[in-house]
């Protein structure tokens, strides 16, 4: 769906307008399309502290066809061009004072960013640190980049990657979602790494060639566009939804040459005729994506048990009482993804959603306990949590609210259905093998919550 004011204020009129005015101005997105560059220019990178990972940072940019200027270029006036990507190597901090290397890095480089540019920053996990001073200054990448993020214009985006002693491994796959146009809408967000057995690489064009992906609540909306990126990715889909969206369901899954299965997910036999299907029908699944999902709202102390408990079974019920068959099963392929969707309101809560909020909190906390089970199997399990997301179903909210919930965010505009749908399928690529336990918000960096 189209942003008006998006559209407006990057027209002719719309420019003027916005600069006399002084009223903000939404860049507009750039967002993946197969065969494109990873990057629209140049990238640099610098280092603070150790900076272990330079050389690796330097090789995937260059493995992706990406020029990498030094820092003494990027900076000079000669060299002229704009940077697509800002890239800083700040593992091995050791104190504060590091981090003047930090500011000193990247002050001027941002200054050469060009529209929809990348501000990346690697670390070691505060959580692992030895010292106080150690930890305070892992802890300050995290103030650093969400405050870059808030200072960024023109759709350009900052994230950081935590990366512990033992994971290097696992970086080429979240540095390059970062840097692409997949990750459009992801601001001012960090991931952790866990030590895994990643791939040495996989087809850019078809990450997900072979797989067999479950997207759950396909019939419509983000699930739909779930559905359409993971086939085009390369999977077979299976598209699950109630029987009574079985038309919307058939004509998505004819869509992307899938399988529709017409499914109640909070039916008593649910989980264990998903695992049968998959089971006879394909031999096993290797993605399997929460997406299904309802809202019932009411002030708590309006709120019916009908409505509370209806939301809790689709939203978080359902999610344990599959995954738990599938593992049970033993219909997870080797190296399986799972994908939970939980919601911006789940980390902040939301009047007249405690119910709603609830549930998508609780598929944090299952997504983050169940983390080491399925390391052990070499398989991962993660959350994406939508902010604002442009639907049919937000277009019906009153204009206002409509418009307030858009612009809250430092992309000053609401996401769409695809960038969901971007983070996880990057989620569920083979190169995702050391993300794990974690929860991205795809919310533009709202400016409510955490």
């Amino acid at each position: 769906m189209a942003d008006w004011y998006t559209n407006f204020a990057n027209s002719g009129v719309g420019t003027t307008l916005t600069k006399q005015l002084g009223l903000p101005r939404p860049g507009v997105l750039r967002r993946y399309e197969p065969g494109g560059p990873l990057l629209d220019g140049p990238a640099v990178v610098g280092s603070a502290g150790q900076g272990r990972l330079r050389d690796t940072v330097t090789a995937v940019l260059r493995d992706a066809g990406v020029t990498v200027l030094s820092p003494v270029v990027a900076d000079g006036d000669a060299a002229g061009e704009k940077l697509g990507a800002v890239v800083l190597d700040a593992t091995g901090v050791s104190g504060p004072a590091d981090l003047a290397a930090a500011h000193d890095f990247l002050a001027p480089a941002i200054k050469r960013l060009r529209s929809n540019g990348r501000v990346v920053i690697l670390t070691d996990p505060p959580a692992e640190a030895e010292s106080p001073a150690q930890a305070a200054a892992r802890q300050a990448v995290d103030g650093l980049t969400r405050s870059i993020g808030k200072e960024l214009r023109d759709g350009s985006t900052a994230n950081a990657i935590y990366v512990p002693e033992g994971a290097e491994a696992g970086v080429a796959g979240p540095l390059a979602f970062f840097l692409s146009g997949r990750s459009a809408y992801v601001d001012g967000q960090g991931v952790t790494l866990s030590a895994a057995d990643v791939p040495a690489g996989q087809d850019a064009e078809k990450p997900l060639a072979g797989k067999v992906a479950v997207v759950t609540g396909a019939a419509r909306g983000i699930g739909a566009s779930i559905a359409d990126v993971m086939a085009r990715d390369g999977a077979h889909v299976v598209a699950v939804d109630i029987p009574a969206a079985g038309d919307s369901l058939a004509a998505v899954a004819n869509r992307i040459g899938g399988t529709a299965l017409q499914l109640d997910i909070t039916a008593p036999d649910a989980a264990q005729r998903l695992v049968e299907h998959l089971r006879e029908r394909h031999g096993g699944v290797d993605v399997i994506v929460h997406n299904a999902g309802i809202t019932r709202d009411k002030l708590l102390v309006n709120m019916d048990a009908a409505r509370w408990n209806s939301v809790m079974a689709v939203n978080l019920q359902a999610q344990l009482d599959i995954t738990q068959a599938l593992l049970d099963g033993d219909v997870l392929n080797p190296g399986a993804r799972v994908v939970c969707v939980s919601s911006q309101s789940g980390i902040a809560g939301n009047r007249g959603q405690t119910n709603y909020a609830a549930s998508k909190a609780g598929v944090i906390g299952m997504v983050r306990a169940w983390a080491p089970a399925f390391a052990e199997r070499g398989a991962t399990i993660n959350a994406v949590a939508p902010g604002f997301i442009v639907t049919e179903m937000t277009a019906k909210m009153p204009f206002g609210t409509r418009e307030v919930g858009a612009r809250l965010n430092s992309l000053q505009q609401g996401g769409l259905p695809v960038d969901v749908a971007e983070t996880i399928a990057w989620l569920s690529q083979p190169t995702s093998a050391g993300v794990n336990g974690q929860t991205v918000r795809v919310c533009g960096q709202s400016l409510l919550g955490a």
